[in-house]
């Protein structure tokens, strides 16, 4: 059966540089991007396979100088592809918002940094954002937050006000959802990567091409030094 939902994903071209910037070091920007690529493609993977009525990916960056290139543009072949609009992170995350409702469908939004979560997870929160009708936000181990599910897409302007990449930022957009009239459910608190530490326990925990990359290039890390 399928969820009517439609699963966002905000995303970053892995472009050397450009994505993961916060594992260098001890990893070059070549390799940074080489773990971005292969989070990235886990997600996809995951969002291709849930259980949701469309499948949105709002992109930033220049896919054609990304990692893995081909293997990419195979798994967003599934889904639809949008540029991110606006200056700031916030701003780009309310207009994805805007732009994916425009199906009339809630939004469950994820992003890139939780490759360990598949697809029956995915559709799980999404099913739980259909039961509550209000919000539904997945909280992050490091206080921040890697699933945003609303019912409409006014509530996320408040995004555009939120600290991001902070202690209180998950906190902080609770209470901000909280303030435009709707209750926040939730989720399971998971673990993102925001560096090299957070990288090697996830990729400890969990299979796939992230967690190849990160093995290998532990490896290489460890001769280097």
């Amino acid at each position: 059966m399928t969820c009517p939902a439609t699963l966002l994903v905000v995303a970053k071209a892995p472009v050397a540089g450009f994505a993961k910037t916060r594992l260098t070091p001890p990893l070059t920007p070549h390799e940074a991007a080489e773990v971005a690529a292969a989070s990235l493609l886990d997600t996809l993977d995951a969002v291709v396979h849930s259980d949701v009525t469309h499948r949105i990916v709002a992109m930033t960056g220049d896919l054609d100088a990304a990692e893995r290139h081909g293997e990419l543009c195979g798994l967003l072949a599934g889904v639809d592809v949008l540029p991110q609009r606006g200056r700031t992170f916030g701003e780009r995350l309310a207009n994805a918002h805007a732009d994916a409702a425009r199906a009339g469908l809630p939004v469950l939004q994820i992003g890139m940094d939780t490759p360990q979560l598949g697809a029956e997870l995915l559709t799980e929160a999404a099913l739980t954002l259909l039961d509550t009708g209000d919000a539904v936000l997945g909280p992050a181990t490091d206080g921040g937050w890697w699933a945003l599910g609303l019912p409409t897409p006014q509530p996320a302007r408040t995004l555009t006000d939120v600290p991001m990449s902070t202690s209180r930022t998950g906190l902080l957009t609770r209470n901000a959802i909280r303030q435009c009239g709707l209750r926040v459910h939730s989720l399971p608190t998971h673990s993102d990567v925001d560096d090299f530490d957070d990288a090697l326990r996830i990729a400890a925990a969990t299979e796939g091409r992230f967690a190849d990359t990160v093995r290998r290039l532990r490896h290489r890390t460890t001769v280097t030094r």
